[in-house]
């Protein structure tokens, strides 16, 4: 088809779908097409010369088929021909298209563990956080088509994503607090057999080789009415961060000794290209449609990843080899590499009941992984080898994991739509069990400490310093819908709620066997939570005109409670306000225009989110056990428009914008005291009026697009897309200290009334940093012709540095005094991906 040829037919496809909105707003796109030729609508012959093609996306983001322009609250959406155009694969890329939505990009290795998803500003948690399993749920949820996600998959033969900002609690079964992504996937076809191969290779700055990705796709119809398609591929991308200090070791692993045991001093070799990625991927579905009143799909997804570190970088002076670390080092001591497995199966049906139709979702996901870390600089800055001797060699290895199951069942009865009153009511059950722990190995220090006969214990048998296991039952049933009464063609009210029952089980162990004893036995914890609420949503929506519409929002998001369980009585005991952490809940208001004109589709809206109760990921006062806690309030408001367009027929546009003023609206207080027995106080570390960490002020993205088709058949496609945001703030807190420092730079202050160094107004944060801002451009050029595809690519076009979190010196970097000995830096930034060029090839068939 021909540029002119598809532009007079798109432009027709949006001519039609007015009169039919125009008809009835509330119908289905799919009942109002077939009913098109019955209603009596006039196109103009000539609309095709007048106007250039405007883009609509059928979405089903409230379970019936509308356009993003038809649903009364702020929706975004991109197809996956619009990702594949500008060469995204990757769902961080495509999120960054969409106004209102940032990621916290830690490159593959933490890309399993969180989501790092942030929509309008909801986020307390700091940017050190991420290489766990975190004990408060996040802020987004996420969807593979109708089937709710706990883990993060690398997807392929997307049809399209959506963003719902808001609380979605009332449409979907998994709640949540800020919105729902949702990565709508191709169906398998049972009309025509068809494939497609591509090959992706690619050098990214500062590696030493080369990025290949190559992926399959094939639909295989069986009958007339059923098919199977699969979709399979690899990452392999050779690393870009180097270290240049990692101990040499023995047989063992321990660092090799050459001369006294208690004081040779480390040899150092250097690592090139760390941070490796080798992750496989495959996704197959089967999908059964014998009648327009019935279907069902079975898919099952599977991936495997091994990354040898993350993408993150050291600044500042290099100790052990003398001036600054370049511009791809990091100063750790060993080697982090990590894995995980993760697969989700699903059935999903489809039943027409003629008044309504039946939607049915039933998974099971599994997710395991482990990783180690190099915990060498966080106990050098707290002064905590000096407790071990204080060995030349100083070296601390953290080993975590975890193993997360989760049974869903989401039911949705969905009516036919167009009638004076439209509903949607759903049913949704989970139940996730959710372990994790954490061993802490001194790496090397037996032999130390037994030349050294530390306290009077030698031999040790083991170096073992922390262990710690958490496991979590979760539970929960909901019972959710949205009723709209459509007064008029033009007006609509929807009602909305949602019940929910849920239950937290946690148990807990933590000990420190170096030095466990009859008299300092492991620390156990236990609690079991139930809570119970009810939600509620109201929207009003006016179709101002045939083409625009101004609607007003009112919903109500919910988080669950936990039980952080960590131990409240004996040797390691932490303050008892630790032991649990309350549900958080936000009123969110919203109120917003959108609506397409002959050359552009736009929507604003203003929304004001009153959030209580925030959870805040962090660790405890004395030992650091991963743990939540809540604060007292705080508030999200801002901007948020996206227009888009064709400014000829061969040139087309997309610009978003999004301010976002987000901070806490009261002090936050952290359980501090307790240490081995003493008094218990509270921690102020951050002040009503902060700004909330990891949010942007303002967010902006733009992409243009040109196509055109030469005189032998070859057609031209290119790219050229932009993305920028403001600075952010690493953590909650600040960098400035109240009363003193120390020789190691570490603030001294103190929550204790008792205490010499009493601070009650200090806010002081270690993991505290101002994060400076950063733009992506990338450019994307694709020559086709038949059923080949040659796409020509730069990623990062301008090696904007692109620091999307951090964790700090004062958190994690050298200490060269005598007492730790460490000249290893472990504080780093998180990078976007450096500037990366790259070929792709595609055939399809």
């Amino acid at each position: 088809m021909s540029n002119e040829i598809q532009s007079k037919g798109n432009v027709l496809a949006i001519e039609v779908r007015r009169c039919l909105h125009r008809a009835r707003p509330g119908r289905s796109f799919i009942a109002m097409t077939v009913a098109a030729a019955g209603l009596q609508c006039a196109v103009p012959a000539a609309i095709a010369q007048t106007r250039p093609a405007l883009e609509e996306i059928v979405v089903t983001a409230t379970r019936r088929d509308q356009t993003v322009q038809e649903i009364p609250f702020n929706i975004s959406a991109v197809s996956g021909e619009t990702l594949e155009r500008a060469n995204i694969n990757d769902s961080i890329e495509a999120l960054r298209t969409m106004a209102g939505v940032t990621v916290q990009d830690r490159g593959f290795r933490n890309s399993g563990v969180t989501n790092g998803i942030v929509i309008r500003g909801i986020n307390v948690d700091s940017g050190t956080n991420g290489d766990v399993p975190l004990a408060a749920p996040p802020t987004v949820s996420t969807y593979v088509d109708d089937t709710a996600l706990f883990g993060n998959f690398v997807l392929k033969d997307i049809a399209r994503i959506e963003v719902l900002r808001g609380p979605q609690g009332t449409l979907y079964g998994s709640g949540s607090l800020a919105g729902n992504v949702r990565y709508i996937m191709n169906r398998p076809d049972p009309k025509d057999f068809e494939g497609s191969a591509s090959v992706n290779f690619g050098v990214t700055d500062g590696s030493d080789g080369y990025n290949f990705n190559p992926d399959l796709m094939l639909n295989v119809p069986l009958t007339e009415t059923a098919a199977f398609r699969i979709n399979a591929g690899m990452i392999d991308n050779d690393g870009i961060v180097d270290y240049p200090n990692v101990y040499r070791t023995d047989a063992n692993g321990d660092p090799v000794v050459n001369g006294d045991v208690l004081t040779a001093l480390p040899e150092y070799r250097r690592v090139n290209d760390v941070d490796s990625v080798d992750i496989k991927y495959a996704r197959a579905a089967l999908r059964f449609e014998p009648s327009e009143n019935f279907s069902a799909q079975l898919s099952y997804q599977w991936q495997d990843d091994e990354v040898g570190g993350r993408r993150q970088v050291t600044r500042g002076e290099d100790l052990v080899n003398g001036g600054q670390y370049d511009d791809y080092e990091f100063g750790a001591v060993q080697l982090e590499p990590a894995e995980r497995e993760v697969q989700l199966a699903a059935l999903e049906l489809e039943v027409g009941l003629g008044f309504a139709t039946l939607t049915s979702s039933t998974s099971y996901y599994e997710h395991t992984g482990s990783g180690i870390s190099d915990n060498s600089g966080v106990y050098a800055r707290n002064g905590w080898f000096a407790f071990y001797g204080s060995s030349p060699r100083p070296i601390a290895q953290a080993e975590r994991f975890y193993d997360d199951t989760a049974f869903a069942q989401e039911f949705r009865l969905v009516s036919q739509g167009g009638e004076f009153i439209d509903w949607t009511a759903g049913l949704f059950y989970v139940d996730q069990d959710y372990d994790l722990g954490q061993n802490s190995f001194l790496v090397g220090y037996i032999p130390f400490l037994d030349a050294l006969n530390w306290y009077g214990l030698a031999p040790y048998s083991t170096n073992q310093d922390f262990l710690f296991r958490r496991n979590q039952a979760y539970e929960e049933i909901a019972l959710f819908g949205e009723a709209t009464i459509n007064f008029t063609d033009a007006l609509h009210l929807t009602l909305g709620g949602r019940y929910f029952d849920n239950s937290v089980d946690v148990d807990a162990v933590v000990d420190v066997p170096i030095y466990s004893s009859p008299s300092s036995p492991p620390g156990t914890a236990s609690e079991k939570i139930d809570d119970d609420g009810f939600l509620f949503k109201a929207n009003f929506a006016w179709d101002v005109t045939d083409d625009t519409m101004l609607y007003a929002t009112y919903s109500q998001g919910y988080r669950h409670a936990g039980a952080n369980a960590v131990p409240t009585t004996g040797k390691y005991a932490e303050n008892p306000d630790y032991f649990t952490f309350d549900s958080d809940s936000v009123d969110n208001f919203e109120i917003g225009y959108k609506g397409v004109t002959d050359r552009v589709t736009f929507a604003a809206s203003l929304y004001y989110t009153d959030w209580q109760d925030p959870q805040l990921n962090t660790a405890t006062s004395n030992w650091g056990f991963f743990a939540a806690i809540n604060g007292e309030s705080a508030r999200t408001q801002g901007i948020e428009v996206e227009l888009s367009g064709a400014i000829t027929d061969s040139l087309t546009y997309s610009v978003g914008y999004t301010y976002a003023d987000a901070e806490l609206t009261d002090n936050v207080y952290q359980p501090a005291g307790n240490f081995y027995g003493g008094p218990l106080f509270t921690d102020k570390v951050a002040a009503d009026g902060d700004r909330l960490p990891g949010t942007a002020k303002h967010v902006f993205n733009v992409a243009f697009g040109y196509d055109m088709t030469f005189a032998n058949g070859i057609a031209m496609s290119a790219v050229l897309s932009g993305y920028y945001q403001s600075d952010v703030l690493n953590s909650i807190g600040d960098d400035n200290c109240l009363t003193s420092f120390t020789a190691s730079g570490n603030c001294r202050d103190s929550a204790n009334p008792a205490s010499a160094t009493y601070a009650p107004d200090s806010i002081f944060s270690r993991s505290y940093a101002e994060i400076d801002s950063f733009q992506l451009w990338n450019l994307s050029t694709t020559f086709s012709r038949d059923d080949w595809g040659v796409s020509l690519y730069v990623k990062n076009l301008f090696n904007d540095e692109g620091t999307t979190g951090a964790f700090p010196f004062l958190a994690g970097g050298s200490n060269t005094a005598p007492s730790q000995n460490y000249f290893g830096n472990n504080s780093r930034d998180f990078l976007a991906l450096p500037r990366t060029v790259g070929m792709a090839i595609s055939y399809s068939f």
